[in-house]
């Protein structure tokens, strides 16, 4: 019995020994990794009748080894307009244009395998109505299924595409502030095929002279970096999950997405340590402990309704290297600059500003958010010191 036993030991030890081989090689393969990008949109037709937005977009498989198909592909067109959209239609065409691919006429989409070079594909939006002279955005939605060694996936492309473009010369309205003039810069809806460089270029230059100083919102500027993610692109674990109910209803982590978000950030041990710690420090009277210890993210994490439509439906994060965007800005335009987060509650946190400029003199010129916090589409706002005032200490 002696022997027999020691062999029934061993070999569940080596099977032991081989699920755990299996496992960590399991977790360490990239699985169905394939990355569909934002791609190129351009309005080919901008009729006062018919509007033709054209995207051209690439499948990228990031396995390098494995190969990763494309069954099925469909496109979902969402209007969104300040009139009704009763009689306006839209009609959606996905064209291959990788290597020997055959488009067909009926649209079908053939199954597609990707492999190391990348598959491009063009997508096609036409939009048909009486008038469309009402039509403020596009919201397309690429669904697409993951076929490979994780089995079938659905995934989704979001898109946003702005179909209005206002004027620099609609920007006018000057306001007053301490030591400063304030002037909320209307531009189209900010995206991530759009670049802050060329936002300032396009719609504050015009209104600009020298010596003013430009301020953007830390969630556009997010946005243009396509920083926000889809609810039900997130699998929530148990840590979200559980977690999400001790903070205060009114926070973004509140919810298992929203904290979620975070955690695909800075990890699960962090924001575990971070919150044991924090609540510790709030019993003796020190509170936002949690915050400085799960990083800069965790204040500026934005869950769903925290912006206008369509981000409405979005988590947005915080802005990624805000001072080398600044840089940039003064670099290319000779404008200081400053990124900020600011709401009706009087509340102006500096993310990064140029050198020359002071938190102190920022948050005066901008106390009473003459951006906004509904739907004034300023996420720009210009400022024009009064002669004396110190930008520096």
């Amino acid at each position: 019995m002696g022997i027999i036993a020691s062999i029934a030991i061993a070999v569940v030890g080596v099977v032991i020994l081989l699920l755990l081989a299996l496992e960590v090689q399991y977790r360490r393969r990239p699985g169905n990794k394939l990355e569909l990008t934002a791609g190129n949109w351009q309005l080919e037709v901008y009729e006062p009748q018919r509007y033709l937005l054209v995207g051209e977009l690439e499948f990228r498989n990031l396995t390098q080894r494995l190969e990763v198909m494309v069954p099925e592909i469909w496109v979902e067109v969402k209007l969104l307009s300040t009139d009704s959209l009763k009689g306006i239609t839209t009609d959606a065409q996905v064209i291959p244009r990788y290597k020997d691919a055959e488009p067909r006429a009926d649209g079908y989409w053939e199954g597609h395998i990707v492999k190391r070079e990348v598959s491009p594909i063009e997508i096609q939006v036409e939009i048909q109505g009486a008038d469309l002279s009402a039509l403020r955005v596009a919201w397309i939605r690429v669904h697409f299924f993951t076929y490979g060694p994780q089995g079938r996936i659905p995934r989704v492309r979001h898109v946003i595409v702005p179909l209005v473009f206002p004027s620099p010369a609609d920007s006018k309205n000057w306001r007053p502030a301490t030591n400063a003039d304030v002037l909320p810069i209307r531009t189209h809806l900010l995206t991530h095929l759009d670049n802050p460089v060329e936002v300032v270029q396009r719609y504050v230059l015009p209104n600009a002279q020298p010596g003013d100083i430009v301020t953007i919102g830390e969630t556009p500027l997010a946005v243009m970096q396509g920083r926000f993610r889809h609810p039900s692109d997130l699998k929530p674990g148990w840590v979200a999950r559980r977690l999400c109910y001790l903070f205060m209803p009114t926070s973004s982590l509140a919810t298992a997405c929203g904290l979620q978000t975070l955690i695909d950030l800075v990890g699960p041990v962090r924001v575990l340590f971070a919150f044991g710690v924090g609540a510790i420090a709030k019993v003796f009277g020190k509170p936002g402990v949690f915050y400085q210890l799960a990083g800069e993210q965790a204040r500026l994490i934005d869950d769903v309704t925290g912006t206008i439509p369509p981000y409405d439906q979005f988590i947005v994060l915080g802005p990624q290297n805000p001072q080398q965007v600044v840089d940039q800005i003064k670099r290319e335009t000779g404008l200081a600059a400053a990124i900020v987060d600011v709401n009706d509650l009087r509340a102006v946190k500096v993310l990064a500003a140029s050198p020359e400029l002071t938190t102190s003199f920022l948050q005066q010129a901008l106390i009473k958010n003459p951006a906004g916090n509904a739907s004034e589409q300023t996420p720009v706002v210009l400022i024009r010191p009064v002669k004396s005032t110190k930008l520096v200490t």
